[in-house]
């Protein structure tokens, strides 16, 4: 069996390739415009002293086998730092089907857009797209959740007071022009194209005959049509003028960071180093959800509340470098209840579920930001179970982390099964991030469950046509669908579809947490984003 090590090294692997980006001829292309590529515009942007926090780097992964490979569905997507402050950036990869703008490539700028409301960050866009992609672009033009809803956000952040600061570095043509249109700040390159029809358009539909330059040219935008800001020689100026523009800017949290009221941060009791070894690669096996809390929060401030009642769920007051944050964790050993009911670990059971619950009330009533530790195999089944009120006691969890109006952050460190998946902030009940591990699963059920219920359809409609299978079509058939739910439960196709905004080693996990909670609003408060598709 591979190790979580193991495991771990194999994904870095992966995503070092998908970091490379596009194709050879991609990256000769933007050499012979002297043009950089995203990732090397991403360093000469942001601070190197500071990490970037990638997001969405599994988008479109092995979504568009007709169309070859998207990496990181052309477009990258993070958090980092300019000038110290915090911003999100948006940075189309051109060697990457030309920047065009596949499915997944709207659904993670939409994602990137309310993840920079709720913490409410700059957004800063690199922009060099050739527009949708137009074989899929039934899937990417029309629906309220589609590329028209980008400049529609464009719109709502900016009446939110969100800065967005657009630098056109390449091609921006057609319905995509909008977006550094509708930006705080237009910065452009010469050789760059800025247009809403290009001169093969123009010429079919009005027959006119024009240059590239004279209708989307930087020099035309800067002296004739007022449209860009600032108008740049290449690449690195651009950048360093973003670099400037972005300085002025102010940052309350930089303030804070500063000032008296600075958190203290304390290491935590045990090495990060060890969660590699406490939590099973497999999903099978026990391990004290304690023990893996003490690897990441700081040593001495775990509080937990409620010890002693629905010891199937940690709920627990803590810190993580200074900050406080509420935990509510799943336990992964059998714990024994007053009554001496046997509990198993990773299930969800009524008296848990009200805890939980209750916690979440009580952290919204002090402004405690939540942290959700999921490793669930879902809600507990049967007839015990029914009789103890499970469907009431998840639904007022349901409930309660629905309404919560805090910080929410989800870390997904083996199973999120199901309801499970709900109830402890899944990707619906609007976590501010959503973070896995890469032994982390996400399905309705687990791969045996799924393969015997669907098997059992299967027979009983081979029943009804008079045609039963026999017992070596019937193995057959259970392990195709086991087969196939193995891959869809695996959290590489859970991230590639935006499930997950990270896929991040076990050893990764707090620092991701403190710069998470790092970025909070000052007030605790994130822009309304109900009206953000992600």
């Amino acid at each position: 069996m591979t190790s979580l090590r193991a495991l771990c090294e194999a994904i870095q692997v992966q995503e070092a390739g998908l970091r490379e980006g596009g194709s050879v001829a991609g990256k000769q292309r933007q050499r012979k415009l002297q043009r950089l590529t995203a990732r090397e515009r991403l360093d000469v942007l942001l601070d190197s002293d500071r990490p970037f926090f990638e997001l969405g780097l599994w988008a479109a992964w092995q979504m568009y086998p007709d169309w070859g490979d998207v990496p990181a569905a052309g477009t990258v997507t993070g958090l980092g730092c300019v000038h110290g402050r915090p911003v999100l950036v948006v940075a189309n990869d051109a060697t990457v089907k030309a920047g065009a703008f596949f499915p997944q490539t709207v659904k993670k700028v939409l994602r990137a857009q309310k993840i920079a409301a709720l913490f409410r960050v700059p957004l800063l866009y690199l922009v060099d797209s050739a527009g949708v992609f137009l074989p899929l672009q039934d899937e990417i033009f029309p629906d309220e959740d589609d590329f028209g809803r980008i400049f529609r956000n464009n719109a709502v952040l900016a009446g939110a007071g969100v800065p967005q600061y657009a630098a056109v570095m390449g091609n921006c043509v057609a319905g995509g022009a909008y977006l550094p249109v509708l930006s705080d700040k237009l910065l452009m390159t010469e050789g760059s194209q800025l247009y809403l029809a290009g001169p093969s358009l123009v010429k079919a539909a009005i027959g006119q005959v024009v240059d590239p330059e004279e209708i989307g040219g930087a020099a035309m935008h800067a002296r004739v049509s007022g449209t860009v800001d600032f108008r740049e020689p290449n690449d690195h100026a651009c950048l360093q003028r973003l670099r400037s523009l972005v300085a002025l800017l102010d940052d309350p949290r930089r303030t804070a960071e500063r000032g008296a009221g600075a958190p203290r941060q304390t290491a935590p009791e045990r090495k990060a180093v060890e969660l590699f070894d406490l939590v099973p690669v497999d999903g099978h096996g026990e391990y004290d959800a304690r023990e893996l809390l003490r690897c990441i929060v700081d040593a001495g401030s775990l509080q937990e509340y409620k010890a002693e009642y629905g010891a199937s769920l940690v709920t627990a007051f803590a810190r993580i470098a200074g900050h406080a944050v509420g935990i509510v964790a799943n336990q992964r050993v059998r714990t024994v209840t007053a009554s001496r009911e046997l509990q198993i670990g990773g299930v969800l059971y009524a008296d848990a579920v009200e805890k939980a619950a209750r916690f979440v009330e009580d952290c919204n009533q002090t402004r405690l930001p939540l942290v959700f530790i999921q490793d669930v195999q879902g809600f507990m089944v049967g007839k015990s179970a029914e009789q103890s009120g499970i469907i009431r006691a998840g639904a007022k969890l349901v409930n309660a982390v629905s309404r919560s109006t805090v910080p929410k952050f989800t870390v997904i460190v083996g199973g999120s099964f199901g309801a499970g998946n709900y109830a402890l902030c899944g990707k619906a009940y609007d976590p501010w991030l959503i973070l896995a591990w890469p032994c982390a699963r996400n399905a309705v059920m687990g791969a045996d469950q799924a393969a015997a219920t669907l098997l059992d359809l299967k027979v009983r409609d081979a029943q009804r046509t008079r045609q039963p299978l026999s017992d070596s079509d019937r193995q057959l058939l259970r392990d195709e669908l086991r087969q196939r739910y193995q891959e869809q439960t695996d959290i590489r196709y859970g991230a590639a579809r935006g499930w997950v905004d990270a896929i991040i080693a076990p050893d990764a996990t707090r620092p991701w947490l403190v710069e998470c909670l790092r970025l909070i609003p000052r007030d605790g408060k994130a822009m309304i984003t109900d009206s953000l598709h992600v």
